[in-house]
């Protein structure tokens, strides 16, 4: 792999840096904030996906070895049976004499290739499944991450900064002044795109087409997410 390749490739080690850098930013502006520990959460989550991708991509390799060499077997056993068949049905003594004669050895050759292509198809998919089951498990926490964190930022009205703002008995206490809530919005914000980077890196080395799907279902979330709290932002700005 060239240089310009690898740094074109999305890796773990960045991705955590940033992630852990966010964190300190968080604690240190909102340290008694349930927020902080959604950021650690989310940590954890990007260590785990390093983790599970080297264990992975040795688990995929091993079963790709496995999988390449029963499907030459297959193949070459598949072949010597059609061979066999056709030169027994053929030499034999007792000679095939008519057309139908022929057709217990036809249907037994589109059996035994039907059967091979099936066996083929699975041994070559075998190690994308492998990787497959794990890698969503990951995706279904890094997709309900992102509703928690949305679900931080749901509550924080720029509305309740507004003078003309009266609450009711079942409004929440405003505990934030403008500047705060704005950074809460951004931070809100910066962990969504980092749970979006963070499930990039699930499928980095997969080109499984559900994995890829849930990946930009879960891209597609996160943006839409953002996009929410950059509108609530706007209305922060409108108010200076």
């Amino acid at each position: 792999m060239t240089a310009g390749a690898a740094s074109e490739q999305l890796k773990v080690e960045p991705v955590r840096r940033t992630v852990a850098l966010l964190h300190d930013r968080i604690e240190a502006r909102f340290p008694a904030r349930g927020l902080r520990q959604a950021c650690a959460d989310l940590l954890s989550l990007v260590d785990e996906v390093g983790a599970v991708s080297e264990t992975t991509q040795t688990r995929v390799r091993l079963a790709r070895v496995c999988s390449r060499a029963l499907t030459v077997v297959i193949l070459a056993a598949t072949v010597v049976a059609l061979v066999l068949g056709i030169h027994d049905a053929t030499v034999s003594d007792d000679r095939l004499r008519t057309s139908l004669d022929w057709l217990p050895l036809i249907e037994t050759v589109i059996a035994d290739l039907v059967y091979a292509g099936i066996a083929v198809f699975f041994l070559y998919s075998f190690p994308e499944r492998v990787r497959r089951g794990r890698t969503l498990a990951l995706l279904h926490q890094l997709r309900s991450m992102a509703h928690v964190i949305d679900m931080h930022q749901l509550t924080k009205d720029p509305e309740m900064l507004r003078e003309s703002f009266r609450p009711t008995a079942v409004s929440r206490p405003l505990d934030l002044s403008r500047d705060e809530m704005e950074r809460y919005f951004e931070y809100c914000s910066e962990m969504l795109s980092l749970v979006g980077k963070t499930a990039a890196l699930c499928a980095e080395e997969s080109r499984d087409v559900v994995v890829l799907d849930t990946v930009s279902t879960i891209e597609s979330l996160t943006v839409g997410m953002s996009r929410k709290i950059w509108q609530k932002i706007s209305i922060l700005n409108a108010m200076t």
